[in-house]
């Protein structure tokens, strides 16, 4: 099964000049929504994910956003370049989640799940740290494809569900059908693409911290809850809601915090219904 993984990543496409051209924006001290604004325009397909996301009921803003300079002025400049950068790379690996019984917009509503969870509590505990895991929250699932793939390749599609619907715990029906947990093969997919250390730490030791390092622990104990809470089969389900309060208190933080923003997102999702 390792060498399968090795291989199928091994086969992914180069990285397109607009995911080089953010990384390398991403890096500057100081950062200028036009210079932003520059770099999606070139792409149709990161300015239709930035307005969709802009536009779902997750944010709730009052209009209607239809420019991408609206959208970047609403989301913020760290906030869009996540998104930007998080959907040219999962289209880049896109096949399809048959595997999870769910679409390509399932998962983009998780990733946009984790990445509000991370602007709305993450903000209240250090706002450094919050722009350091955006990337990381809206991306760290991205393995779900190849993982999906070798599933459907070997023909386990319905057992593999049969499991998720037993356990309600996508995470240990991963590893137990394919030996690795999604946030591994997530990690090796960016560094084959030569993406930043934060982002292949961050994400590499979720579920790990027995073996991460001492400078990603927080990191990686926030994004172990944010991906419980935006589990693709179970997003807010009051049971992975529970679970994600038990680990933060677990981790030392103040899950009334969480539990506030929790709540917040939930009610602008609902106030959609």
């Amino acid at each position: 099964m390792k060498q399968l993984i090795v291989e199928k990543i091994d086969s992914l496409p180069p990285l397109p000049r607009s995911v080089i051209e953010l990384e390398e924006f991403r890096k500057m001290p100081t950062k200028e929504p036009l210079d932003l604004l520059k770099i999606i325009e070139k792409d149709p397909l990161i300015i239709t994910t930035v307005l969709r996301v802009a536009n779902s009921a997750m944010f709730g803003f009052v209009s209607e956003v239809e420019t991408p300079s609206r959208a970047i002025s609403l989301l913020g400049v760290n906030f869009t370049i996540s998104i930007a950068l998080g959907s040219v790379i999962q289209n880049l690996i896109q096949t399809d989640l048959r595997a999870y019984g769910s679409t390509t917009d399932d998962f983009m509503f998780t990733c946009n799940l984790a990445s509000n969870l991370i602007n709305t509590w993450v903000a209240k505990i250090d706002k450094d740290l919050k722009e350091d895991l955006l990337l990381p929250a809206f991306l760290q699932e991205t393995g779900k494809f190849i993982i999906s793939e070798i599933i459907n390749e070997n023909n386990k599609i319905e057992e593999f569900q049969e499991q998720l619907a037993i356990t309600k715990n996508v995470s240990l029906v991963e590893r137990e059908f394919i030996g690795y947990s999604c946030a591994r093969i997530t990690a090796n997919i960016f560094k084959h693409w030569n993406l930043s250390h934060n982002l292949i730490f961050s994400i590499g030791f979720v579920e790990d911290l027995e073996n991460c390092p001492a400078d990603y622990l927080k990191k990686v104990q926030i994004l172990e809850i944010v991906k419980i809470l935006s589990d693709i089969k179970n997003p807010l389900s009051e049971a992975n809601i529970q679970r994600a309060l038990n680990k933060a208190e677990e981790y030392g933080f103040d899950s009334e915090i969480l539990h506030k923003a929790i709540e917040s997102i939930k009610y602008k999702l609902e106030e959609d219904l």
